[in-house]
């Protein structure tokens, strides 16, 4: 669910705020912001106006009060399903979070789920899924492949020609019912990455601990930032000598390793992949630095990984 669609409870500001969002679908974002401001008063507990409020501010270049109010959504939401952390955090008003709360992880995916493929592959040339296999193809076959944060399925409908296994993961349920659609996957269960392995809610199936042949993310890591969780998730799911093929977007030679983009998604650098990968028992068997999809009208450029348990 989108921040615009949680409702004040209050009719009278419903209505400004519903206003407030034409004048910001017309491009008047300094209206948009002072009508937000006027529901606001009547209902200042409300985290989602707030938001909307921080936001039309940003857009119309106002950083100090886009930061004012993304301030006071991080007071309210104690879920972080807003995400007004990474907000602050890309406006330079807060450190940056090594990872991103998983309720607006969850809340993202969940609200994005009817429109993902169209959006990605028919308007963005997203290619992620096809070249992530073209890496994993020479290897296969598989007994078990695990897809962690599998999404719809893209990655799936690619190997699951070739596994003899399929099980998915992923935190958003609404992701996960558009992957059951395909009927490609043996199991589908929900997930949370960024944990550890031992409470990420995966190891409570039982199901592959220690048995994969292959484990893929694809265009996942991007949602992570810090990577030592599913580093280590994939090193206990795959057995010896087994496959962790996935992609993060390209971070240059990022001197922290990763950092926060404009678009709320994390961009790695190559040497902090390696290093996370070797400290976690993987060497690196093959790697292309490539285009990815479309995003804002430009190139988005990513790194694709495969690499292989050894210790």
């Amino acid at each position: 669910m989108t921040p615009t669609q949680f409702s004040s409870g209050d009719a009278i500001a419903d209505r400004r705020a519903d206003y407030a969002r034409m004048l910001a679908e017309a491009g008047d974002f300094a209206a948009a912001a002072e009508l937000m401001e006027q529901a606001l008063e009547l209902v200042p507990g409300w985290a989602a106006g707030w938001f909307r409020l921080g936001d039309y501010r940003e857009k119309a270049g106002l950083a100090t009060g886009a930061v004012a109010a993304y301030g006071q959504v991080e007071t309210l939401d104690g879920t972080g399903i807003f995400g007004a952390g990474l907000k602050l955090a890309s406006l330079g008003a807060a450190p940056m979070p090594q990872s991103p709360p998983s309720a607006y992880v969850e809340g993202l995916f969940d609200d994005y789920a009817d429109r993902f493929e169209v959006s990605l592959v028919e308007k963005l040339n997203y290619s992620v899924p096809q070249k992530l296999f073209a890496l994993v193809k020479p290897h296969a076959p598989f007994e078990l492949t695990v897809d962690l944060g599998c999404g719809t399925g893209l990655f799936g409908a690619e190997v699951a020609g070739v596994t003899a296994r399929l099980e998915g993961f992923d935190l958003s349920a609404n992701m996960l019912a558009k992957a059951g659609e395909k009927r490609i996957y043996h199991h589908l269960a929900q997930a949370d990455l960024s944990a550890s392995p031992q409470s990420c809610g995966l190891f409570a199936e039982t199901l592959a601990m220690q048995r994969a042949d292959l484990v893929s993310a694809a265009d996942v890591l991007m949602y992570l930032g810090r990577l030592d969780a599913p580093f280590l998730l994939a090193r206990a799911l795959l057995k010896a000598g087994g496959l962790f093929a996935f992609s993060v977007e390209d971070g240059g030679e990022i001197p922290e390793g990763f950092g926060l983009q404009s678009s709320l998604r994390y961009a790695h650098s190559q040497t902090y992949v390696r290093d996370r990968l070797a400290d976690t028992g993987f060497e690196v068997v093959d790697m292309m630095k490539t285009d990815i999809r479309m995003d804002a009208g430009k190139q988005l450029f990513g790194i694709l990984f495969l690499a292989r348990l050894v210790t």
